[in-house]
């Protein structure tokens, strides 16, 4: 099991400098909204990926007034002891550190320390676009396939050139011969990230249906799909038909950047059927269907962190949750809450060993 031992913040967001211990696998962190507990939260996931789990300036990661930050991350797993360090100099310039070494590509750093997060704002990944969807596809993947990480990283800045070609050849200046050059080398790139996608989502729709049915106690007649243009067409036959829209539009308007998952519920959208217990379930349920996929493909518990998520959940749906990841996930499990005697109620009644951490 992935276990974080301990944090140490010093001028990242409200912390000026601050310690913290986590000896047990389950720690309570309890406190007033404001008081940093999703701070403290979102501390541990930068020391596994590198940046916040919250789209932000990385500036805006620096206490107000103060200049540049710090924070240190000391994990074990079986019998190897890790310390990650990622600094922001008062330059502005970023580092990150495995045991001193500094990294020279942030990107080597995916995958080592996996967790899974859960937030409020995660609603999106059901109610929003299929941009959040596409991100969630692509941050399990990350962490499991450094090769499906380099094919997205190339596949997006191919997909910048090309759209930056296709607007000049609108003002007459560019290249078709580069122009079909960068659509081979797109295309090549999006069938390998499609291929991985079908192949993830078959597995882990199944997890997602068994973790809901196991939350809200009903199916609830759920489906999970993975939409593509490249189900019919390999990406190469799809941009070559879809060229001339693409010069008219001077923008890509085929490919994997365009994949999305669909939810439905008895052959209707999830999203304008489901009530809002449904939608927590479906959210949960995608992010322990995330945790599983880590798991079976890294051999060991990636830690969860739970953020404020029994928020307007009812409590046999908060019970449901709380009895998995506390009795039949063996993960380190770090949880907020602004009621401490609620979650210790629940805690308790499920018989778990834990820490609370009051702010």
């Amino acid at each position: 099991m992935l276990h974080l031992q301990q944090l140490e913040l010093l001028q990242f967001r409200n912390y000026t400098q601050k310690r913290f211990l986590f000896p047990k696998r389950i720690t309570a962190i309890c406190g007033s909204n404001g008081s940093g507990k999703t701070n403290l939260l979102d501390a541990a996931y930068y020391c596994c990926f590198s940046r916040s789990y919250f789209t932000r300036p990385e500036q805006t990661n620096v206490l107000h007034g103060a200049q540049g930050m710090r924070i240190e991350g000391r994990f074990s797993n079986a019998e190897k002891n890790d310390t990650v360090c990622a600094i922001i100099r008062e330059t502005g310039k970023k580092e990150l550190l495995l045991n001193g070494e500094a990294y020279k590509q942030f990107s080597q750093h995916i995958g080592q320390f996996p967790c899974v997060m859960i937030a409020p704002d995660d609603i999106g990944l059901i109610n929003e676009g299929g941009e959040a969807r596409r991100k969630y596809m692509d941050t399990i993947l990350a962490q499991t396939d450094p090769a499906y990480l380099q094919s997205l990283m190339l596949y997006q800045k191919l997909l910048q050139q090309r759209n930056s070609l296709l607007k000049q050849l609108q003002e007459q200046k560019g290249s078709m011969d580069v122009l079909d050059i960068l659509s081979d080398q797109l295309s090549v790139q999006g069938q390998l990230i499609y291929e991985k996608r079908f192949n993830f989502i078959t597995t882990l729709k199944e997890n997602v249906l068994r973790f809901y049915q196991q939350i809200a106690q009903a199916d609830d007649g759920l489906q999970v799909n993975y939409q593509s243009q490249l189900h019919n067409s390999p990406m190469r036959e799809l941009m070559q038909q879809s060229l001339q829209k693409d010069l008219i539009l001077q923008r890509t308007t085929t490919g994997i950047h365009r994949d999305d998952l669909e939810f439905k519920m008895d052959e209707q959208a999830f999203k304008t059927e489901a009530s809002q217990g449904q939608r927590k379930s479906l959210l949960f349920a995608l992010k322990l269907a995330e945790w599983q996929w880590l798991k079976q493909a890294k051999g060991f518990a990636p830690i969860l962190l739970l953020d404020d998520v029994f928020e307007k959940l009812d409590a046999r749906r908060m019970h449901q949750l709380l009895e998995w990841v506390c009795t039949e996930s063996d993960s380190q499990v770090l949880i907020t809450d602004t009621h401490k005697e609620r979650l210790e109620a629940h805690l308790n009644e499920i018989g778990s060993e834990y820490e609370i951490i009051q702010l």
